[in-house]
């Protein structure tokens, strides 16, 4: 699994569809509509084995059940699901979102929590943590923060604010003219009060919105951009939440925004995934044509300038064991926010492994292209052959290709690092458990290498990295799986990954290692891995970990010096029955003397949750 698919709603729909064996029949679907029984027993017949197992994408039984049945329904009819759902009634739809949940359908009350009276001027004076990276170089380095490490102590918890019918908080918070912006899984853009808050406005997009969102004054307007899981991107005035224009830069089957756009000089860089590769663990299914891709679009009307795919388009390459034609070569998806290099006018993207044979040399790779027309300057990649799709984590291996890679992706933004007299280092890490420092003025060549993890499908380096400009904070995942007991769903293992480094930028040297901290006990879904994305400020390292813990890690040693536990229930102020869980994914961000932390990952066997909370130092 690569990180940045996220893709467990398409995984969940392949099994609904199983459920009434209507995927590809409507008139099917129009014939049944089984009772409560006999839906439980097809269940367990056809679809267990997938949800049972916190290895594969689809999130567990205890999971769905934390979804509300009306998220459930719109993911079948608007949403990820629409495909699948397509063959499925009104009636079979709500009978399968009401026995996964245990609740009745009906309609969502209001939400509560809207900010009261005339919302103050939009400016984006004051303090901001924008976009992915912070900044266009991806840093993701806060250098006023607003409190530091002698603060820590007093940090409490000053809101909470729950999404709706979510299990995953994958949006990761952007602060910006006093509000902060979250996408959600549930389809939605929030726009809140940062003290408070309080929502400004609520937007509804097509699809579940992972990406962070970027505010920026375009024309005359200031504007919110983000991208959502079925390929749109969308222009959205920061102030009310109008739609000011929706644009599909790919029209490929499946692809998916997951890494945030990025603007520079009034153009946006959209970087596309492709969710194909989840799909081949039905040996029917023509495996594999999607293709990652990079887009460069006109920020006041959406119009695409130039779209540069990562690998030639597909062609056919003969057929599996069962006959079905399969097709290559295809994948090397941008899961991640492109880095710019004004001084070179470039873009830097990571690339994720083929999907089906042949191999191609922009897998696994960081790829230089020119801001101007997309050309692709240089490629250096990282680890060759690594052809890998969902059927090879499934019980049907035939759209498995053989031999098959590790599945060890980069799904992380590279940090462009400037070290001083003229010289500079592109970082990155992946999930082989390596982080590159490459040479961005010699075409990528490697300058140091060093191994932080074991690596794996879900091991290394997940989520992203971030520097000072003299350190690379790098936290390690190397997540494990164990089945607690015959008959019962595999789950993380509380003793193994876990742990941040510190290495310079200039050589890779590490510096300081903090261990795990390993406060899962006997908590259940537990692991110490800390998958998510890494925040910097000049005297402390913000780190989330699956133990659903926020940790303050020390600059300058590593020492923790703030620890709060999000695995719990919160009051929200807008009245949504919320609880943090697992922190991955999504990093931390901080402005303006306030942490913003996203708790819950209801995927692999991890506690779902739903809560983005917000700290300050006690008066």
């Amino acid at each position: 699994m690569r990180p940045r698919r996220d893709l467990q709603s398409r995984a969940f729909l392949l099994a609904a569809a199983a459920i009434f064996g209507l995927a590809r029949s409507p008139d099917a679907a129009k014939a049944q509509t089984p009772d409560a029984g006999a839906t439980a027993a097809l269940f367990e017949q056809r679809c267990a084995a997938c949800h049972a197992d916190a290895a594969e994408r689809a999130p567990t039984q205890a999971a769905l059940r934390a979804m509300s049945p009306s998220f459930i329904v719109d993911a079948l009819t608007r949403g990820m699901m629409k495909e699948q759902g397509s063959g499925l009634t009104d009636d079979q739809r709500t009978a399968l979102a009401e026995y996964l949940t245990g609740r009745k359908l009906g309609v969502d009350a209001p939400m509560a929590g809207r900010c009261v009276g005339a919302a103050p001027p939009f400016s984006l004076d004051g303090p901001m943590f924008n976009g992915w990276g912070a900044d266009v170089e991806n840093s993701r380095f806060q250098p006023d923060p607003g409190l530091a490490a002698v603060d820590l102590p007093r940090l409490e918890l000053k809101w909470a604010f729950g999404v709706p019918g979510a299990i995953l908080m994958f949006g990761q918070p952007t602060v910006a003219g006093g509000r902060v912006f979250i996408g959600g899984q549930n389809g939605h853009v929030y726009a809140l009060e940062m003290r408070t808050g309080c929502y400004f406005w609520d937007y509804r997009a097509s699809a579940g919105v992972r990406t962070a969102i970027t505010v920026a004054r375009v024309g005359e307007r200031m504007v919110a951009l983000f991208g959502d899981r079925r390929g749109h991107v969308y222009s959205v005035d920061a102030a009310t939440g109008e739609t000011i224009w929706k644009a599909a830069p790919d029209v490929e089957p499946r692809a998916a925004i997951t890494g945030a756009p990025v603007l520079f000089e009034n153009r946006l860089y959209v970087p596309i995934a492709n969710g194909d590769g989840a799909t081949p663990g039905d040996s029917s299914y023509e495996c594999c044509k999607g293709r990652g891709a990079v887009a460069a679009l006109d920020a006041a009307t959406g119009d695409v300038v130039w779209r540069t795919y990562t690998t030639a388009e597909a062609t056919p390459q003969g057929r599996n064991a069962v006959g079905t034609q399969l097709y290559g070569p295809s994948g090397a998806s941008v899961w991640s926010a492109p880095t710019i290099d004004a001084q070179r006018r470039l873009l830097y993207v990571g690339t994720g492994d083929n999907h089906s044979a042949p191999a191609t040399e922009t897998s696994d790779a960081v790829l230089a292209l020119k801001l101007d027309d997309g050309k692709i300057v240089w490629s250096k990649q990282l680890l060759a052959g690594d052809i890998w799709n969902g059927a090879c984590g499934y019980a049907d291996h035939t759209n498995c290709p053989e031999p098959h890679g590790p599945d060890q992706d980069i799904g992380s933004s590279a940090n462009l690092i400037g070290l001083g007299g003229g010289k500079r280092v592109l970082t990155v890490g992946q999930k082989s458990g390596m982080v590159w420092g490459l040479d961005p003025d010699d075409s990528g060549q490697i300058v140091w290498s060093r191994r932080v993890g074991d690596g794996g499908r879900l091991g290394g380096v997940q989520w992203g990295t971030a520097t000072d400009g003299k350190a690379v904070f790098v936290a390690v995942s190397d997540i494990r799986s164990r089945a607690y007991a015959p008959g019962r769903p595999a789950g993380p293992d509380p003793e193994a990954g876990g742990g941040l480094f510190a290495l310079a930028a200039a050589d890779g040297a590490v510096l300081w290692r903090a261990p795990p901290a390993n406060a899962c006990g006997t908590a259940p879904d537990c692991s110490p891995a800390q998958s998510a994305a890494v925040t910097a400020t000049p005297d402390f390292v913000l780190s989330g970990s699956d133990d659903g813990h926020i940790r303050a890690y020390a600059t300058a040693d590593g020492r923790i010096i703030w620890d709060y536990d999000m695995a719990k229930p919160f009051k929200t102020v807008n009245e949504v029955e919320a609880s943090g869980g697992a922190l991955d994914a999504a990093g931390p961000t901080v402005a303006g003397g306030m942490i913003f932390v996203n708790a819950g990952y209801g995927l692999y066997g991890k506690r779902p949750g739903n809560v983005l909370a917000a700290f300050a130092p006690a008066p």
